[in-house]
């Protein structure tokens, strides 16, 4: 077995004859196989556009609230650890490499992409921590995606746009079917779109989701030097503006401090 995360990664990136193979079967047989389960709250992000920025903001909450925050994202800028973050920082190699080693000690002969071997071990760092709310990013459309074989106390979906078409189809009906398959039933399910496709909504609807939809049920007033926060628990005025600036980021914004708000 490799004995470096170098090693590990070029690896892993060859042990599936395709880089995307979408579905959970393979993914759930060897998640069985680590016996892994559930430790802490769980919050799922989906979406198109502003699932960083969302990630972002709801990690660094939870940590100025004094929370311990696990966050999986992807991808990574310079160096794959950015990927998995505890409390803020980014895990060491050598816990990752004890989490790669765990998967393909348990995988047997299933094959696994780079994505589902990296979630997978992520989970694995997660499970050696205490923490009390580990955030999962989407990696491609939703229902089919890796990280939806871990339920989650919320789900949240960004803006939905088109994306991964050879994957997701055609249109943005079909694509927010996808996404919206991160929805849970009788969970609160968060959309920051504030015109979310037919589908998003009747998916929630079918299942029993809590659905919550920016500008009905919360959002912002901009505001000059600042802006306000509303939801079904009321007004927060005075808040700064955030440090990731754009006209699309007081939405972003909103989106979690929903999210908290349910």
């Amino acid at each position: 077995m490799p004995d470096s995360l170098s090693g590990w990664l070029d690896y892993i990136e060859s042990r599936h004859p395709r880089t995307i193979a979408l579905g959970l079967e393979r993914v759930a047989e060897v998640s069985r196989a680590l016996k892994q389960s559930k430790r802490s709250v769980v919050i799922t992000v989906g979406g198109t556009n502003g699932k960083g920025s969302v990630c972002a903001m709801l990690e660094r909450i939870l940590l100025c609230a004094g929370y311990r925050v696990g966050l999986y994202t992807s991808p990574h800028f310079l160096r794959y650890n950015e990927r998995v973050r505890v409390n803020g920082a980014a895990v060491g190699d050598d816990e990752l490499c004890q989490g790669f080693a765990a998967v393909e000690a348990a995988r047997g002969t299933v094959p696994l992409t780079y994505f589902e071997y990296g979630t997978l071990a992520a989970w694995e760092v997660f499970g050696r921590h205490a923490l009390d709310v580990a955030i999962l990013e989407v990696g491609l459309g939703g229902r089919l995606d890796a990280v939806n074989i871990y339920e989650s106390d919320c789900a949240i979906v960004t803006a939905v746009d088109l994306d991964h078409m050879g994957f997701l189809g055609d249109d943005r009906e079909q694509i927010g079917f996808e996404k919206a398959g991160i929805f849970r039933s009788g969970k609160p399910a968060i959309c920051g779109d504030a015109n979310p496709p037919a589908s998003l909504l009747s998916h929630a609807e079918t299942i029993g989701a809590e659905l919550k939809l920016l500008t009905r049920d919360f959002g912002f007033v901009h505001q000059e030097q600042q802006w306000q926060f509303w939801s079904w628990l009321g007004k927060r005025s005075g808040i700064a503006h955030p440090a990731l600036r754009g006209g699309m980021q007081l939405g972003n914004a909103a989106t979690p401090l929903a999210v908290l708000d349910a």
